[in-house]
């Protein structure tokens, strides 16, 4: 006998905004299983308002609150029977953040939780990440974002450390982020991966997914990290509407691709890693498993 029912994350960051759609079948004396359903995302660039102006323009509040309605709406259409959304870095720096929360709650009927950077990466590790790692092996999983990127080191299959810092597309691209910040990122790698002789790299974030489905390699086999770099050297010759019209991006990423693509070679480069191993998971999917788990609290609809 099996027991479906849909679950639904929203995923409100810097660069993007996402409603992953799950079903979650169980079967009796089995573990759950977890299929996506639906992926929507909105390109509406949170970022680019609060590390320039430190809060969110009139434009993005009323786009924000459409796409909260729309959600909603999708949600009762795919007879969703709980949900969670999470708002990281722009919601979170942005002086009038929690009061768009508030008028997205009274006007869309959408709660919206917004979480601290440790909070996010442990939401990620809540995923199928696990189930990528070898126990014998040590990992420094990066997830890269538009305003932070989350760093974590396995070894064993247990988390060592985590940490967030203020590095993301966004901030980048705009020109947020002092030298003092990148040294702090790089001393701390050093610090957390130079006692073993060997670490490999877990990328997670759309900008990886999509250098990775280019690069045509099978799933669960890395990327190299001479790879990365060719690519990355390639994404320079290309300006930014030719990598729209010859390399086939979307806009809202031809323009982040090659500071994402930076942040994953310079924690490559400090970790001493050679290969990066990109699993197609994220912060949506990590709020559907805590929700079902109950490590997060969430919404009934």
């Amino acid at each position: 006998m099996l027991n479906i029912k849909k679950y639904a994350a929203i995923d409100i960051g810097s660069n993007a905004v996402r409603l992953l759609i799950s079903n979650i079948i169980e079967q009796k004396g089995k573990p759950a299983q977890f299929k996506k359903s639906s992926l929507v995302r909105v390109p509406i660039r949170l970022g680019s308002d609060v590390f320039v102006n430190g809060e969110i323009s009139e434009d993005n509040k009323v786009r924000m609150l459409d796409t909260m309605t729309a959600f909603k709406l999708l949600m009762k259409s795919h007879k969703v029977v709980t949900y969670k959304a999470c708002a990281t870095s722009a919601m979170r720096e942005a002086d009038n953040g929690a009061e768009l929360a508030k008028l997205i709650s009274k006007k869309a009927n959408i709660s919206i939780d917004i979480i601290d950077g440790e909070e996010e990466a442990a939401i990620i590790a809540a995923t199928d990440l696990h189930s990528y790692i070898k126990e014998d092996k040590t990992y420094l999983y990066v997830d890269v974002g538009g305003g932070s990127t989350e760093f974590s080191v396995f070894h064993n299959g247990n988390t060592v450390t985590s940490k967030s810092f203020k590095i993301g597309t966004v901030r980048l691209l705009n020109d947020m982020v002092k030298n003092e910040t990148w040294h702090e990122v790089e001393r701390w790698i050093k610090r957390v991966t130079e006692s073993y002789d060997k670490v490999d790299l877990i990328g997670s974030g759309g900008n990886i997914n999509k250098i990775f489905k280019i690069s045509g390699k099978a799933l669960g086999k890395p990327l190299t990290y001479f790879y990365l770099t060719s690519y990355y050297n390639k994404l320079q010759t290309y300006n930014y509407e030719e990598r729209i019209t010859e390399l086939d991006l979307n806009q809202d990423r031809a323009d982040v691709i090659i500071h994402a693509t930076r942040i994953y070679l310079s924690a490559m480069k400090w970790s001493g890693a050679k290969d990066i191993y990109v699993p197609k998971i994220g912060l949506s999917d990590g709020i559907i498993k805590s929700v079902y788990f109950n490590t997060v609290s969430s919404i009934n609809l």
